[in-house]
């Protein structure tokens, strides 16, 4: 595994992966000029029940498609092979094993997820793998998160303002957006166009698979040979 000076981590379940998701990367990948941000998918979400409605060979398949053309941005499958649940601690422990530093770790998220940090795994130990890059979502900007999480306050800084210190939680405002994956599925079920939602070659691996298809839905495509 090679390292990059300055390198992006965004994980998720990615069922599917959203234009929502691809504003947050860009954005932090301009902020921070970071050199790659990898987009990884959860083989087996903690936080998710029930669990994710395509297979992780589909939701891989839908990064990749997501990430073709989209400069700096790239599908890992650093996750891929977790035989448990896909924790943020052990994925950033896997790539310190890997020769990167905590310094040049950049794990993107929105505001609304971090606004939760307190309940992932290995809290408040993961802060110290990485500088977290917290990306404004709408109705959760990323300046609230001093008032969200107030003990964590003094960690939080600008791009702008970022020093090579220790690890810090670096707070941007961006345009995102305003899109779920659930909604998503929830138009894919009726058949109804995912046009601007998410990039065109998903919407289309999405249809030709029927990833997110009703019973009945489904059952008319088949029909249509």
């Amino acid at each position: 595994m090679g390292t990059v000076a300055r390198l992006g981590l965004m994980g998720g379940t990615f069922d599917p992966i959203h234009r929502g998701h691809l504003d947050a990367a860009r954005a932090a990948r301009h902020a921070l000029q970071l050199d790659e941000v990898w987009l990884i998918p959860s083989m087996v979400p903690p936080h998710r029940t029930p669990g994710p409605r395509a297979s992780v060979y589909h939701r891989f398949a839908m990064v990749a498609l997501a990430a073709l053309g989209e400069t700096g941005l790239h599908a890992s499958d650093l996750e891929l092979g977790n035989a448990g649940p896909s924790y943020t601690a052990e994925t950033l422990r896997r790539l310190r094993e890997a020769g990167y530093r905590p310094l040049q770790l950049f794990f993107i998220a929105g505001a609304d997820a971090f606004a939760e940090i307190a309940t992932w795994r290995d809290y408040p130990a993961l802060l110290a793998l990485a500088n977290f890059v917290v990306v404004s979502r709408p109705g959760v900007a990323a300046t609230a998160l001093g008032s969200l999480v107030p003990e964590l306050a003094t960690r939080m800084t600008t791009p702008a303002a970022l020093t090579s210190g220790q690890p810090a939680i670096v707070l941007i405002e961006a345009a995102t957006a305003d899109i779920s994956s659930t909604t998503i599925r929830g138009l894919a079920a009726r058949g109804a166009s995912l046009a601007g939602l998410v990039p065109p070659d998903v919407e289309e691996h999405i249809r030709r698979h029927r990833l997110y298809a009703s019973s009945s839905t489904a059952d008319d495509l088949h029909g249509q040979g």
